[in-house]
């Protein structure tokens, strides 16, 4: 029965792409700034050949002169964009020729005032803004008002946040939805999110409620060509929301890493035959966009630590895959995600031996590695390392 376990690192890059520039991204490294902090140890992964891909000569440690024990490559991003949703459709099999559209500058007053007649409230800030610092700066009005705070990011995000006791949740995830049906076409964003709170000022907190709505996937995905031969897909953290549900036929959302990691356990000791896709993202979330050096190896280390709790678990058919989407390097001035390679690392016995593989031309290739495991050839441009 054979099954694979594909978990993406959120924002672990791996250096800036040749074209960084355009993106403002000159310079980035997400997992070389990491590697940095004194609480950054990574020997699981480095034993198997994590850092002798392309592009890691800065890593100080002798097993760059080995042979790699797992396959390994450095992956390119083919598609235009650097953020959650094009990094994972571009896993999955879909080339994006332009980015998402992002607000800089807050959405158009035509929209938010279509918006408003739809929800019949009014909108605070429409700016791009800390998640945290929003609520700080905007709950007591949204209390006084009722008006729904809505906010982006450099991502493509239209994002509504709004206090659980003032606006129930059934009715905020409500709003979400007129937002995500209005913002299509020249406006389609990646992800229309809600964003509750609790608590009262200055201490206002989000809550695990959080609900993502995403543009669905135009094209065909490995996640429909696996379920459409029959074959489980379970989508872990927040697979299903960025897919939109296309192609998932069991999935279970998430609050943290560590938490991420025992449901891929538990999977792993189920019984099922297809894809596992993991999504681990508080890299991204906690580190990485709040420049937390520290905060970000921590993360990565304790990543480690699990990873031969994970490798014990995998069964004679099993392959485990370890990628990124992006980078976010934590560094920088900016807390924006960052244009880089990502790497790729596959192990498991039907693997005899390691192989580096070079830079690889998309992250498309693990989508079809991942079809030609199951002996389906990949409807995408795509080429499979196996």
């Amino acid at each position: 029965m054979k099954r694979v376990f594909l978990i993406v690192l959120d924002s672990v890059g791996i250096g800036e792409m040749p074209d960084a520039a355009e993106y403002k991204d000159e310079g980035s490294n997400t997992l070389k700034a990491a590697s940095e902090s004194p609480y950054f140890s990574m020997p699981n992964l480095e034993d198997l050949g994590f850092f002798q891909i392309e592009g890691m000569d800065w890593y100080p440690k002798k097993t760059l002169n080995k042979n790699p024990k797992a396959v390994v490559a450095r992956m390119t991003e083919a598609s235009k964009g650097k953020d959650t949703t094009i990094g994972h459709w571009e896993i999955a099999g879909i080339q994006s020729q332009k980015p998402l559209p992002t607000y800089p500058n807050g959405f158009p007053k035509e929209i938010l005032d279509e918006f408003s007649r739809k929800t019949g409230r009014g909108v605070l800030c429409n700016k791009p803004y800390s998640g945290t610092d929003v609520i700080r700066d905007y709950g007591e009005e949204h209390l006084k008002t009722g008006d729904l705070i809505v906010y982006t990011s450099a991502d493509s995000v239209f994002q509504i946040a709004a206090h659980e006791e003032l606006v129930p949740i059934e009715e905020l995830y409500r709003y979400c939805q007129i937002a995500r049906d209005m913002l299509s076409g020249e406006h389609g964003v990646g992800r229309v999110i809600a964003r509750p709170f609790v608590g009262e000022a200055p201490a206002f907190k989000r809550t695990a409620n959080r609900h993502d709505y995403s543009i669905n996937p135009p094209k065909v995905t490995m996640l429909d060509q696996l379920s459409s031969q029959g074959f489980d897909v379970i989508g872990v953290g927040k697979i299903n929301d960025i897919f939109a549900g296309k192609g998932i036929t069991e999935y279970v959302r998430t609050a943290s890493n560590e938490e991420g990691i025992e449901r891929t356990i538990e999977y792993m000791q189920k019984e099922f035959e297809g894809l596992c896709f993991i999504n681990l993202v508080d890299y991204d979330m906690l580190y990485g966009h709040r420049n937390d050096v520290d905060g970000y190896a921590k993360a990565l280390t304790y990543f480690d630590q699990r990873f031969p709790e994970l490798r014990k678990n995998l069964k004679e058919d099993d392959l485990l895959m370890i990628t990124a989407d992006h980078g976010c390097d934590p560094s920088t001035e900016s807390t924006d995600h960052s244009r880089e390679y990502t790497p790729f690392l596959m192990t498991g016995i039907p693997i005899p031996e390691g192989k580096n593989l070079g830079t690889r031309d998309t992250f498309a290739d693990i989508g079809a590695t991942v079809l030609d495991y199951f002996k389906i050839p990949a409807e995408f441009l795509g080429k499979s390392m196996l």
